[in-house]
């Protein structure tokens, strides 16, 4: 007998809390369920159901299998949509939060061109720089920029990201360009507010190690942004995240320096909450921005390349 026919109507019986009732849903007789779930049961050696005249109820191990059995026909369920007829089958609504400058950048412009790929697939954006809680407000993805804590949260790294010092041509060719980290001290320095990020400073390698050098200047502000828009000014020197400033460099608005001395990259990430089993929505949104992020010339462009 058909070892998938026998999962697909343990489930069903389960799930329906009757043989008659399985036996209606698929169209067959109840003495046909009835087989099925004997010979699954023999051939597992283990009770999978309790059954009298009232009721049918999971045993045990009925219902840790059961778990198991559901995840198994989803998947079976996906593969084959991903080969019908009409293409990949995604359904359902996807609820995604990121940081407010990433996520205007990098995903906001990305999210109709998945929808336009999975027009079955419904999408709420939130741009946020809070860290929000996942479980407890409904979230189904997050995406990060960072090194990602220890937590009961699954990770996915979609690509590198580094921090880099950048300023105008005309801005260097008028001060000139630092050679180690420690010229800086003598640049106009665009940093964030101590009360924003960044306590520990810039952050270089030099040898084996990672240092930190806290750089000072005549302006300063909490939001990131605005430090980058006075860097593209010619106001200074500004330590950026490379999917910030990546594109302004292959056009030559702006100069990366100091890059010998650049610390390790952190990562962009996928993040969602632990769960045995993914959506397939979820699953091709990840494969989705994985796919973009890993090309160069993304980064580079001016606006992104789908």
């Amino acid at each position: 007998m058909d070892k998938l026919k026998q999962l697909e109507s343990f489930v069903s019986i389960a799930t329906r809390g009757s043989l008659t009732a399985a036996a209606h849903a698929e169209g067959v007789a109840p003495a046909i369920m009835g087989r099925r779930l004997d010979a699954l049961e023999e051939r597992l050696g283990v009770k999978l159901l309790i059954r009298t005249t009232r009721r049918i109820t999971l045993t045990h191990e009925g219902s840790a299998f059961m778990e198991d059995c559901q995840r198994i026909l989803a998947d079976v369920a996906n593969a084959e949509a991903s080969v019908s007829a009409g293409g990949i089958k995604a359904s359902g609504h996807l609820r995604i939060t990121a940081p407010a400058g990433f996520g205007r950048r990098h995903v906001a412009p990305l999210v109709p061109a998945f929808h336009s790929m999975h027009p079955e697939v419904t999408i709420s954006l939130n741009l946020s720089d809070r860290v929000v809680d996942m479980a407890g407000e409904g979230f189904d993805c997050a995406v990060r920029v960072g090194d990602m804590p220890d937590s009961s949260l699954i990770s996915v790294r979609l690509a590198d990201n580094r921090r880099m010092c950048v300023a105008t041509p005309a801005y260097l060719k008028v001060r000139g360009t630092p050679q180690r980290p420690a010229d800086l001290a003598r640049f106009d320095c665009l940093t964030l507010s101590s009360d924003a990020s960044q306590t520990r400073g810039w952050a270089f390698r030099e040898g084996d190690s990672v240092v930190h050098f806290k750089p000072t200047g005549p302006l300063d502000c909490s939001d990131g942004q605005v430090l980058h828009a006075w860097c593209l000014a010619g106001y200074g020197i500004a330590w950026r995240s490379t999917w910030e400033v990546e594109a302004e460099i292959a056009g030559g608005q702006l100069v990366a320096m100091l890059e010998p001395f650049a610390a390790p990259p952190n990562g962009i990430y996928a993040v969602f909450p632990q769960r045995k089993h993914l959506p397939l929505r979820m699953r091709l949104w990840i494969e989705f921005l994985k796919d973009h992020y890993a090309r160069a010339s993304y980064w580079q462009a001016t606006s992104p390349v789908l």
